[in-house]
């Protein structure tokens, strides 16, 4: 067999060496450029093409609006709603011709998702961050399905904790003794109890909100060979997110506690683990509160101050000593941050610009405080 130079290669074969360098493997495939490549093919061929997305009714990143005016796409409110809405506001602002005692900055940095450590935890280390001199920072909020909206002055500390369990091995046709899986079992059943405990305490009392108690998931299980394998080690993975008023010293030792109750060889390491908690205050004394609550009762909205029950960036500011709100103007919508089918009305986008034009101009003509150059 003779091998032809480039110059001579068949057609298809240069198509298929161009289809093979696409990346698509796991875990980070790069379906977006397989896709393309094969609606280019299927366009020169004349053909018809329709992409299915599982559980969306359109393309995530298509920005679909559909004839009611709500638009579907990943991001929609959480949260390059609210990036452009910063935006847009501003803009408006400049284009009036509005000069504030208070420099306004945007900050748009990533990572959040996956926990800001390379994000804005390094940044409020950075002096480019000290040199900003931020005496308040906004940050994105969720969606209010109500007339009302919510706004988070604190948010819960995320504990993801790795708990592992060595026991004796051996033949899975023997009852052996001190196993892996008896004593990774006591630990599970200690902290669903736990969980179930919190998840009552919530339901019982009708003022209390989610991001109040602490919550707890069993998010991951891992160990084993072979089914005819006692394993030696078995570990289980828990989200944990502890409200802001829990100790958290004494917290971490009932989690030794309920390790050691197991049984000998049962640990656990954190994989994340914030233990500075700190509340912005919402009561008309504090300046930043006064002109917040203040620019949204001017636009008679109602605000719902709550705990934010997972985890944002405003963790790392608030730790730094500067005060933050959670505020994300979406009323009247379901929360579908990281769901199926995330939409936003085209008017409550709109309407988010109106709300933050004023509640920047408010915060940014906060006097000078004490202490503050």
């Amino acid at each position: 067999m003779t091998t032809k130079g480039p110059e001579s290669e068949h057609p298809s074969v240069t198509l298929f060496r161009q289809y093979l360098r696409i990346c698509t493997v796991q875990p980070n495939p790069d379906y977006g450029s397989a896709v393309t490549f094969l609606e280019e093919r299927a366009r020169q061929l004349g053909l018809s093409c329709q992409k299915i997305e599982e559980h969306w009714h359109h393309d995530p990143f298509e920005a679909f609006k559909d004839s009611e005016g709500y638009i579907y796409a990943r991001g929609a409110q959480d949260m390059k709603s609210v990036s452009i809405q910063y935006l847009e506001a501003v803009r408006r602002l400049k284009s009036e011709g509005h000069r504030f005692p208070r420099t306004i900055h945007m900050t748009f940095v990533p990572d959040e998702e996956v926990g800001g450590h390379k994000g804005m935890e390094l940044f409020v280390k950075r002096p480019e961050f000290q040199a900003l001199r931020a005496g308040f920072a906004l940050d994105e909020g969720l969606a209010n399905p109500t007339d009302a909206f919510t706004v988070f002055y604190s948010e819960r500390s995320p504990w993801w904790i790795r708990v592992t369990s060595t026991g004796k091995p051996g033949h899975a046709s023997r009852f052996i003794e001190d196993t892996a899986a008896e004593k990774l079992h006591k630990v599970v059943n200690s902290i669903l109890a736990f969980r179930e405990k919190e998840r009552q305490r919530l339901q019982a009392n009708p003022h209390l909100k989610e991001g109040a108690v602490t919550s707890v998931n069993l998010t991951k299980l891992e160990g084993g060979v072979a089914y005819n394998v006692v394993p030696a080690t078995m570990s289980a993975c828990f989200d944990f997110r502890v409200a802001p008023d829990v100790d958290m010293k004494a917290f971490e030792k009932q989690l030794q506690s309920w390790c050691q109750e197991a049984g000998e060889g049962v640990t656990f390491e954190f994989a994340q683990k914030f233990t500075e908690p700190r509340m912005t205050p919402t009561d008309d004394t504090d300046p930043w509160w006064a002109a917040f609550s203040g620019a949204c009762k001017e636009m008679n909205l109602t605000l719902e101050p709550e705990i934010f029950p997972a985890a944002t960036d405003s963790r790392y500011i608030r730790a730094v000593g500067i005060p933050a709100l959670g505020f994300s103007p979406m009323n009247r919508t379901p929360v579908l941050l990281h769901d199926h089918n995330e939409r936003l009305h085209e008017a409550v986008f709109l309407r988010g610009v109106d709300i933050y034009t004023r509640l920047v101009a408010a915060l940014a003509s906060v006097p000078a405080l004490p202490g503050e150059s």
